[in-house]
């Protein structure tokens, strides 16, 4: 009877590889128990630490993978151990039905790429999704099905340590940013054995956690729920993103993983998502702290009905679904639904019809830093570096110069240029900025290294030698700024000043009288008053992955020119925070002449760096802010045009922005709103004319009655080179 059992099954899951996608899930959904489907729902970690390839799951959990009881794992990687676990699916469990393996990939697996702030600062969509491209060709090679990445949030408080793995602080830059990397991760096919499924997180609103500090409350409306901070997300999904992460935040009091409006009335039936979504660590268990489970076994109930297919690591699935439904606490179909969304994504991949197919050993030695994703990774660094200041013209340096002092806790550091979420990269696989320096002048110049100061710490041991390194030095490059453990998730800051005595070092180089260049290496914005006010040169260079000091010595002599913009603004000072440059205005805006106005007693209301802002070393004039027309109606376009001239001595890549303001709505609107850019490169003294087209669709918002619409009236429109240093125009809209 037994084989005649196992020989049905055979035939059966043989038949459906026949049928269509759809037929074949509902093949495989017939034959399923109810705790096979339960099982399909549960994910278990190899090992908290995704540093460490060594661990390995339990022989419990083997045993589990038999019983049909885990559909995924997260943090096993290696084709060697995913084989293992996989073999053990498809040939010990009853219906031999593949499991998914995940890992947090944010940017890049063991070739480290820049983090995704950084990456963002190049403005260029398509260069983000190549370097998903690459991250995705590696890590699949591991035997990787799945990358917890894009985090699409939009950070508006650089408190929050989660700020460095997103885009910033705009919907619209952060939607193309989010369309990018699902489209560089996903392949032209998922199943491709070099695409893995894309996972938009965290869904939603968790970069909004008040005052900053992760995991806390968010409180926003609607309707700025829907015009910031879902736009990314729904991006995603169109962009066809495989899964979503609901995040662990509340908004007005509903836990966002215990959310149906959130996963089901918006997610699906809006939106149409096909996908499903998975709960971050343990945020279905989380609703009992939360306070609106009183145990884990409502929190089941409430995390499945809400919309949240898969539990990661809270067991609250595996511990209680299957008697929830055999009591009629929860509806069969409900469940069922679930386990077809995740057999779709196995079936997409391609993991039925081969289930080994990532599982080349051969093709992961070749792939595992590849020189040609190492190349990538040095493009993709020196394109994110941001110049915030080059006073007379410091920079570039000459090759010629005899001696450089290279000071500072982060000038030599082999593990913080890695950055957070760093996968599976290694401090012996990053270039230093010394070592840069050196491959880059070779003999010629002398460099002299001192390290001055530790990241976090109060003494000052060190600063002598380094102070006697700048007097016998021609140049100083100082690189100060957080260790790569101060951003990420559980890493919020109260303070945004450089961390230990760094500011106390360079001030006391800045004494010496020698020509300073800052590198700031930091995983979200920095109050630097002091450096800016003082010191002659500054690059933002975040943290740029295992080619850091190549991609910052192409920059420091020129071999690149740096063309990076910020897509998140600098405080001057962290009372400022949360400052971003999309607000909306007061009823009584900042009027130096009234006292009764919206200002600080102490601190001028602008940033010290705005949105959109970056230098080069060329100069860039704008001219002659063109409209095809003043007036439009919604079946109209407008096309905006805009002279650029490259007005300085190097070739140079300017970023050049469009954005839009609505002057009187039925709702307030923001001061300005980012509709469009366009990178250009011009030669010294090329002209060229950039053009940008005006349709209704970027005058949409959603008005009093939550509609998405346009309204008729009076538009102005900004062109320039950041959101604050721009050419205005004005047009209306009728209908």
């Amino acid at each position: 009877m037994k084989k005649i059992i196992i020989l049905f099954l055979f035939y059966s899951l043989t038949i459906a590889q026949n049928k269509s996608v759809e037929e074949r899930i509902d093949s495989v959904l017939v034959l399923m128990t109810l705790d096979e489907k339960v099982g399909q729902l549960v994910q278990y970690s190899g090992g908290w630490d995704t540093g460490t390839q060594t661990v390995r799951p339990s022989e419990a959990h083997e045993k589990l993978i038999i019983m049909g009881k885990v559909g995924s794992f997260l943090n096993v990687f290696g084709t060697e151990s995913t084989h293992r676990l996989q073999k053990i699916a498809v040939e010990q469990s009853r219906l031999k039905i593949p499991l998914i393996f995940g890992l947090d990939v944010i940017h890049g697996f063991r070739s480290i790429f820049p983090v995704p702030l950084a990456e963002a600062c190049t403005w260029e969509p398509e260069l983000v999704e190549q370097s998903a491209r690459w991250q995705a060709i590696e890590a699949a090679s591991t035997g990787l099905h799945w990358t917890f990445n894009p985090m699409v949030d939009i950070a508006r408080d650089p408190r929050w340590g989660r700020i460095v793995e997103g885009s910033g602080e705009d919907p619209y830059l952060g939607s193309l940013m989010a369309r990018a990397r699902v489209i560089g991760y996903q392949g032209k096919k998922l199943s491709d054995n070099n695409s893995i499924v894309a996972c938009a997180k965290h869904f939603a609103g968790y970069g909004g956690a008040e005052g900053g500090r992760d995991y806390n409350t968010v409180d926003i409306s609607e309707r700025t729920f829907r015009e910031v901070f879902l736009k990314p997300f729904h991006a995603a999904v169109e962009a066809g993103v495989g899964t979503l992460m609901s995040s662990f935040n509340e908004i007005g009091g509903v836990p966002q993983s215990g959310c149906r409006f959130l996963l089901t009335d918006i997610l699906r039936n809006e939106w149409g998502f096909k996908g499903f979504v998975v709960s971050d660590w343990n945020s279905v268990g989380e609703l009992i702290p939360h306070g609106v489970a009183k145990n884990l076994e409502e929190a089941a109930q409430i995390g499945l009905e809400a919309g949240v297919d898969m539990d990661m690591e809270a067991s609250a699935y595996y511990n209680h679904l299957a008697d929830l439904v055999n009591r009629g606490k929860v509806s069969l179909d409900i469940l069922n639904e679930s386990v077809k969304r995740i057999l779709r994504i196995k079936f997409y991949l391609g993991l039925f019809d081969d289930p080994f197919k990532y599982c080349d050993t051969d093709l992961e030695k070749k792939t595992i830093l590849n020189k040609e994703i190492v190349n990538a990774t040095r493009e993709v660094a020196k394109r994110s570096v941001v110049l915030l200041k080059n006073e007379n013209y410091l920079l570039p340096l000459s090759k010629e110069i005899s001696k450089i002092a290279v000071l500072g806790p982060l000038a030599n550091s082999k593990d913080d240029p890695l950055g957070p979420w760093a996968a599976q990269g290694k401090p012996e696989d990053v270039v230093t900025v010394v070592e840069g320096l050196k491959n880059k002048l070779g003999n010629r110049t002398e460099i002299i290294y001192e390290e001055g100061c530790k990241i976090d710490g109060n003494s000052k041991e060190g600063f002598s030698k380094a102070v006697e390194a700048a007097k016998n030095a021609d140049v100083v490059i100082m690189c100060v700024g957080e260790s790569r453990g101060m951003s990420a998730e559980a890493r919020s800051r109260a303070y945004l000043d450089l961390p230990g005595v760094q500011e106390d070092f360079v001030k006391e180089i800045h004494k010496t009288g020698k020509p300073i260049v800052v590198v700031l290496m930091n995983g979200r914005p920095l109050t630097i008053n002091w450096i800016n006010e003082n010191i002659s040169s500054i690059l933002e260079t975040w943290f740029l992955g295992i080619q850091s000091g190549n991609a910052i010595a192409d920059i420091l002599f020129g071999d690149y020119n740096p063309s990076g913009k910020l897509t998140t603004t600098f405080p001057r000072y962290v009372g400022q925070v949360p400052i971003y440059y999309n607000h909306k205005m007061t009823g009584r805006p900042y009027d130096k002449s009234n006292f009764y106005t919206s200002y600080y007693l102490d601190l001028e209301n602008s940033p010290l760096y705005p949105f959109g802002y970056g230098l080069s070393y060329t100069t860039f004039k704008y001219s002659d802010l063109t409209l095809s027309q003043n007036k439009m109606n919604i079946n109209e376009s407008i096309t905006v045009s805009v002279n650029v001239t490259n007005s300085g001595k190097y070739e140079g890549e300017e970023v050049v922005q469009l954005y839009i303001r609505d002057l009187v709505g039925s709702v307030t609107r923001p001061v300005k709103e980012l509709k469009d850019f366009r990178k250009i490169i011009l030669k010294p003294g090329e002209t060229k004319k950039v053009e940008f087209i005006i349709t209704e669709d970027k005058l949409k918002f959603y008005d009093i009655n939550m509609d998405y619409v346009s309204e008729p009236g009076d538009f102005k429109v900004f062109v320039g080179t950041n959101s604050e240093e721009v050419l205005e125009s004005s047009f209306m809209l009728i209908k």
